[in-house]
């Protein structure tokens, strides 16, 4: 770093530099006023790459420019009292000044290093306003820094340094922040846990029967998902079973009453088949129901659009033209359109669904030494509030943020898993993972909406994060406002 002494020295030796000052006499006025500089706010503040951007009007006034000499405005960035940057000065030459500069050139061959950006003034009685662009880059952490323009003159017989105009001030005020991660203690509250459930099954029956056979196509399979899908609902011992519904789905070929009433005994033959397999207790079977309904065409008409089928309008315009006729009017005139074997070879299925809608509810934990127990090999069984029970009840941080993330598992909406997490993910500094937690929350969870805020703040991002903060109003904020509006 520079001291102030060796900074003039630095501008009195570049004026040398020159060549130009000897032989230049008798250009000495007395000058009046100062240079200013406009339009640039009192303090700047860095962004998040620790730039500052430097917009400024200097106002050179009117007589101030001696008409030997050449001007220079030099904005200087100091640190610590210290010069860290020197930046492109503005170069402002005199007419009689120009010419003994374009004279030197020609005769002695000398170069002048800012020949490029000297500009002429040629009517030194009128002020002049010069704008100046600039980017100022602190060292990142910089608290305080100093914005300031050196004035130096050349070419009245003494090299030297006229003035200092201070430009800006650059400050830190987001150091004034206090980050006060908003945590929230969930409230427990024993809720009962209802949870529901669908699947289908694709079975094939004999004709006109309806007894399962797990030995015709691919029975087998579809029988072992439907038992692996209702096993849990129907022999887990934290559960007990409220409805399950098995529907017979009728086929749309044929009379609607005859294969509906088929449909129906082949619910019944699944429901039998069920209650043999999975040994289910009188008490429970009492609980499943089972009914039937015709499919109708509208599966078939689908399925020939998506096939591309050309005869897939004239299937339409039946369906349509006969909507309010029972289906067996629609399936009579559909068997007369001239494509009946196509659709009876290709789109007519040749297995039969069965449904099964259940509703179960999940045993309420309400002591915390079972919640614990049963966390360790159950997580699957609790709800919300329960799991978030259990990081309240664990000491070991590890262990909170690994039931936040199985909560956010099992409930990946839950705001308070989501928001608690993210501050314990950003305290061990994992910014984007927290932002990631935060961010799909911000507009349900005011707690949520403030941390990814005061977040964002830390990282300089301020119109973001004054627009997160615009419905809080304590000290944070309001510096964090204040700055996006200016006036801070």
């Amino acid at each position: 770093m520079m001291s102030r002494k060796n900074i003039q020295s630095m501008i009195l030796w570049r004026a040398v530099a020159l060549g130009l000052a000897c032989g230049m006499a008798g250009c000495a006025v007395t000058r009046e006023g100062r240079i200013e500089a406009r339009g640039v706010g009192e303090s700047l503040v860095p962004d998040s790459r620790w730039e500052v951007p430097v917009n400024v009007t200097f106002r050179v006034p009117a007589d101030y420019i001696a008409k030997r000499s050449r001007l220079m405005i030099t904005p200087q960035l100091l640190v610590d009292d210290s010069l860290l940057t020197e930046y492109e000065p503005i170069v402002l030459d005199a007419t009689i000044y120009a010419k003994k500069r374009y004279r030197l050139e020609k005769l002695e061959g000398y170069q002048d290093p800012y020949k490029e950006q000297a500009r002429l003034v040629e009517e030194r009685d009128k002020a002049i306003e010069i704008p100046y662009q600039t980017t100022v880059t602190l060292p990142a952490g910089t608290l305080e820094a100093e914005l300031r323009a050196v004035v130096s003159a050349d070419g009245c017989g003494e090299c030297s340094g006229i003035d200092t105009i201070p430009v800006a001030s650059i400050s830190d005020p987001l150091s004034r922040l206090k980050p006060e991660p908003r945590w929230v203690e969930p409230k427990f509250v024993v809720r009962e846990k209802v949870r529901d459930g669908e699947g289908k099954a694709h079975l094939q029956f004999h004709i006109n029967q309806f007894d399962m056979d797990s030995e015709l196509g691919d029975n087998r399979t579809e029988m072992v998902k439907m038992r692996e899908a209702l096993e849990p609902v129907l022999t887990d011992t934290l559960a007990t079973l409220n409805t399950l519904a098995i529907t017979g789905i009728a086929s749309a070929d044929g009379p609607v009453k005859l294969n509906t009433d088929l449909a129906r005994r082949r619910a019944e033959g699944a429901k039998a088949w069920l209650v043999a397999e999975m040994d289910i207790p009188a008490v429970v079977e009492r609980k499943i129901s089972v009914d039937s309904r015709p499919e109708g065409w509208e599966p078939v008409l689908e399925a020939m659009r998506a096939a591309n089928d050309p005869d897939a309008d004239a299937v339409a315009e039946v369906l349509t033209r006969y909507a309010d006729q029972p289906e067996d009017t629609q399936e009579r005139y559909i068997r007369r359109l001239a494509c009946w074997s196509n659709i009876k070879d290709n789109y007519l299925q040749g297995d039969r669904v069965v449904e099964y809608r259940y509703s179960y509810t999940i045993r309420s934990f309400t002591s915390d030494a079972e919640i614990l127990s049963l966390y360790e090999t159950r997580p699957d069984a609790f709800n919300e509030e329960e799991l978030l029970r259990v990081s309240a009840l664990v000491a070991d941080d590890g262990k909170r943020m690994e039931v936040y993330r199985t909560t956010l598992r099992f409930f990946p909406r839950s705001a308070v898993a989501a928001n608690n997490l993210a501050l314990m993910l950003w305290e061990r500094g994992d910014e984007a993972e927290a932002e990631r937690l935060l961010e799909p929350v911000v507009d349900t969870l005011p707690e949520a909406r403030y941390n990814l805020g005061m977040m964002k703040a830390g990282r300089r991002e301020i119109n973001e994060a004054a627009r997160l903060l615009e419905p809080f109003d304590d000290e944070n904020a309001r510096l964090v406002k204040g700055l996006a509006g200016g006036k801070e």
